[in-house]
C-alpha cells in the first residue's frame, strides 16, 4: 500500500490517503471497504504541504483515486472469499474411522489430558461430561488418577459450584483449602483449575487439572488449559460427527436400495393386448415415497389396473405401498369383483397393522373383449373418461384403506368405446398446487388431455405429467397417473 500511495503521488502530484473502515463495519458510507481520496498536491511535510506545479486536474485525480479504490475493493473481496473457501475446504476433509475407534479415542483423550497437565506443571487431569439431562457430571477420561475413579458414581451438577461457574464460561482457580470446600472440588488436591469443555453451540462438560502442591496459576496457564479444553471438545465432536456420518452413509445406502427396488417394481412393459394401450408414471416427492401404479393380466380376458398412494411419505409410505400392492395382486387371483378385491385389501391392511397404516386406491377391472370397465375407489383418487364429446368423472371418494374393517366399497361401471381413454390418478396429483395455492384437480387434468385422443396412452401420460410439473411450482407430492386407451373394437 505505501508503494501504491507513493506511485500515485509521483504520477499525479496529489497526496493519497488510505483509510480502513472501523472494526466491525463491513462497508463505509460510500459502499466501499476502503476509502482512497486525494488530499492535496505536493509532499506532506511537518509544516504543511509542499506545492507541486506538475499536479494534474483535481477531478481527474479524484476519478483515478475512485478507480483505484474499486480495484482494491475487488482485491479485498477476493482475499476474503479465498480465506472462506480455504476454511471450507479444510472442513471438507473426509473423516475416516480408526479400525479400533473406541480404543483410539480413549488414547487420544488421555494423551491430551497428560499433555495439558504437564504443560502447566500439574500432576493429574480429568474430563467430566454432562449427561443428556444436564443434571450430572460423569468422569469419562483421566490421567494421573486411580483407574477406579472411572467407575465412580456421577457427580450431581446441583452443588458443583466450580463446574457451574466454569460452564458459564469462566476459568475457576482453586488454591485455598477453604475455597476448595465451598467450591465442591471433585478430588483432594492442594490446587486445581476447572475450565469449560464446549463447542460453539453445546456445553459438553468440564476439564479439571490438579496439582500436588499449593500453587497459583497465571493467565497464560489458564489460557493454555482453555486451549486444551478446546482440543478435547474437537476430539469429542469429531467422534460424534464420525458416528453420525457412518450411520448416515449406511442409511443413505439403504434408502438408495429401497429407491432402486421401488423403481424396478413399477411395471415397465404393458400387457400385449390387441386393441389396448396402457402407460403409467409415478413420481415421489423424495427419493422414496408411497405412490404407485400397477397393471397385470388375469384369466378370462381380464386386465387389472390400479393407482394408489400411502397416507405416509418416505420410507414408511414405501413400505405401506408395497403392502397394498402385494395384497392387491394376491386377492385378485381368486376374486373377480373389484369391490370384493378392495374389501379384502382393506381387511389385510387393517389386520396387518396397528390401525395406523392407511392408503388410497383406485382399482379398475377391464374386460378386454367387450370394453366393459369396473372401477372402485378408496380415499380420494380420481378416474376420468375421455371421449370425443369431452370428459366425465368416475370418481367416488370413499373411506381410505385400513381405517375400518367393515368398510364396503361401491363399484362404478362404464363401457369404454374405441378411441376413448380412461385416466386414473392419485390424490397427490389432484392436490398439487400452484404459487397461488390453486390445486391441479380433475379439471386441470381433463383440460390438459381432452381433445388429444389422437395421442397414444404413453403420450397422454407424458402430457399429464408435464402439465402437472408446470402447474406445481412449489411442492409436488407423491403421485401416480395411469392411462388406459382402447384403440380398436
Amino acid at each position: 500500500m505505501p508503494e501504491l500511495l507513493r506511485a500515485y503521488q509521483a504520477a499525479t502530484g496529489w497526496s493519497l490517503q488510505f483509510k480502513s473502515p472501523p472494526s466491525g463495519i463491513a462497508e463505509n458510507a460510500r459502499g466501499t471497504k476502503a476509502a482512497i481520496a486525494p488530499l492535496a498536491t505536493g509532499d506532506e511535510v511537518a509544516g504543511g504541504v509542499t506545492p507541486c506545479p506538475e499536479a494534474i486536474d483535481s477531478n481527474a485525480a479524484r476519478h483515478l483515486a475512485d478507480s483505484i479504490a474499486h480495484l482494491l475493493d475487488e482485491l479485498f473481496d477476493a482475499r476474503d472469499a479465498l480465506r472462506r473457501r480455504e476454511a471450507e475446504l479444510a472442513a471438507g476433509v473426509p473423516v475416516t474411522p480408526h479400525r479400533r475407534e473406541d480404543r483410539h479415542l480413549a488414547m487420544r483423550l488421555e494423551s491430551v489430558l497428560r499433555a495439558g497437565a504437564e504443560a502447566v506443571g500439574c500432576d493429574a487431569a480429568a474430563l467430566y461430561m454432562l449427561d443428556e439431562a444436564t443434571t450430572e457430571l460423569k468422569m469419562r477420561s483421566s490421567w494421573g488418577l486411580p483407574f477406579d475413579r472411572l467407575t465412580a458414581q456421577a457427580r450431581p451438577l446441583d452443588g458443583a459450584l466450580a463446574d457451574l461457574e466454569a460452564l458459564l464460561g469462566h476459568a475457576v482457580v482453586l488454591d485455598d483449602s477453604a475455597a476448595m470446600r465451598s467450591w465442591n472440588m471433585p478430588e483432594e488436591f492442594p490446587a486445581a483449575v476447572c475450565v469449560p469443555v464446549s463447542s460453539p453451540t453445546t456445553l459438553l462438560g468440564t476439564l479439571w487439572v490438579f496439582a500436588n502442591n499449593c500453587r497459583d496459576f497465571n493467565d497464560r496457564e489458564t489460557n493454555l488449559l482453555e486451549v486444551v479444553a478446546g482440543r478435547l471438545a474437537a476430539d469429542l465432536e469429531r467422534e460424534m460427527l464420525l458416528r453420525t456420518g457412518v450411520e448416515g452413509a449406511g442409511l443413505r445406502n439403504q434408502v438408495a436400495a429401497v429407491e432402486r427396488l421401488q423403481r424396478n417394481e413399477l411395471p415397465a412393459i404393458a400387457p400385449i393386448i390387441g386393441g389396448w394401450q396402457m402407460a403409467g408414471c409415478t413420481k415421489q416427492a423424495g427419493n422414496v415415497g408411497g405412490a404407485f401404479h400397477d397393471w397385470f393380466s388375469l384369466p378370462d380376458g381380464l386386465s387389472a389396473v390400479a393407482v394408489g398412494r400411502a397416507a405416509e411419505a418416505g420410507l414408511t409410505g414405501a413400505m405401506n405401498a408395497e403392502s397394498v400392492k402385494f395384497a392387491l395382486r394376491s386377492h385378485a387371483k381368486y376374486q373377480r369383483q373389484v369391490e370384493s378385491i378392495a374389501g379384502q385389501v382393506n381387511l389385510s391392511l387393517w389386520t396387518g397393522s396397528a390401525g395406523d397404516r392407511h392408503a388410497s386406491l383406485l382399482l379398475g377391472m377391464i374386460e378386454t373383449a367387450t370394453g366393459r370397465v369396473s372401477c372402485v375407489s378408496a380415499g380420494r383418487p380420481a378416474a376420468i373418461l375421455l371421449s370425443g364429446g369431452g370428459w366425465q368423472t368416475l370418481s367416488r371418494p370413499a373411506v381410505m384403506l385400513g381405517q375400518s374393517p367393515e368398510t364396503s366399497y361401491e363399484p362404478c361401471e362404464r363401457q369404454l368405446q374405441p378411441g376413448e381413454a380412461l385416466v386414473l390418478c392419485t390424490d397427490g396429483l389432484l392436490d398439487a398446487a400452484d404459487a397461488k395455492g390453486c390445486p391441479f384437480g380433475e379439471n386441470g387434468l381433463a383440460d390438459t388431455l381432452k381433445g388429444r385422443l389422437d395421442l397414444t396412452a404413453e403420450e397422454l401420460a407424458a402430457a399429464a405429467a408435464a402439465a402437472l410439473e408446470a402447474h406445481a411450482t412449489t411442492f409436488l407430492p407423491d403421485h401416480s397417473i395411469l392411462v388406459v386407451k382402447r384403440t380398436e373394437g
